[in-house]
């Protein structure tokens, strides 16, 4: 074979894989995004009493995702704000906000950032809650109990869902509710009834989020008054 051939076979070749190349780089598909006519929700999820609350208190903290405009666009204070950016409804794999608490690949930031990983049932939730559409259900149904008032049963979960995320560590600012001697010595102390109904004088808590049920805050009264017992 001439030199002359051999080049203009190579260069055959070069156009050929070129092309293949910017083929390959110009078939993006955009991601599955549920209908909305499919997004039913999961009956077992409330977007106000289940998902928000993990946003608020893991997320929506001041420096953070909070804000007129939130770390690297990310408002996650609201629903609104929240299904705007980073969630796919019907598609936890093409959103990024899953992929950063749970996924943990190179291509975004491992969140919360400081702070303790989401628990596996927060991150069930939120999993759940985005396969099923992403959706707010409106208001939610009372399963609230104010007969049930125990540490396990009814503060620490309370705790733990709407206040750890910003009270983790004794360093945090507002002191830490992060296991039983630091929330019995804030419910002793008279400040965590204060804050959490929003009494003046008091922080109203939870930062950014809903107040307490009526119910919920019937709870921490009654097992403040009972002597905060480890029960």
């Amino acid at each position: 074979m001439g030199i002359n051939r051999k080049l203009s076979v190579l260069a055959g070749v070069v156009i050929f894989f070129g092309t293949a190349a910017i083929t390959l780089n110009s078939c993006v598909h955009a991601p599955y995004v549920m209908p909305e006519s499919q997004r039913t929700n999961d009956p077992s999820i409330c977007f106000e009493r289940d998902i928000q609350p993990i946003f608020i208190s893991n997320c929506a903290k001041s420096g953070c995702h909070s804000g007129n405009r939130g770390a690297g666009g990310y408002l996650l204070d609201n629903y609104k704000h929240i299904v705007s950016k980073g969630i796919v409804p019907g598609n936890i794999a093409a959103s990024k906000i899953w992929e950063s608490v749970d996924m943990h690949t190179f291509s975004v930031q491992h969140m919360p950032i400081q702070s303790p990983d989401l628990t596996p049932t927060e991150l069930d939730l939120i999993k759940r809650w985005i396969i099923a559409g992403a959706t707010d259900s409106g208001a939610c149904a009372n399963t609230c109990d104010s007969t049930i008032y125990t540490f396990s049963g009814a503060i620490q979960p309370m705790m733990q869902l709407n206040c750890l995320g910003c009270h983790n560590s004794a360093s945090s600012l507002g002191g830490s509710l992060a296991d039983y001697a630091s929330i019995k010595n804030a419910a002793v102390s008279g400040r965590l009834i204060g804050d959490v109904k929003h009494t003046a004088g008091y922080n109203a808590m939870p930062l950014g989020g809903i107040q307490l049920s009526d119910c919920q805050i019937a709870q921490i009264t009654k097992w403040v008054a009972a002597g905060a017992p480890n029960n």
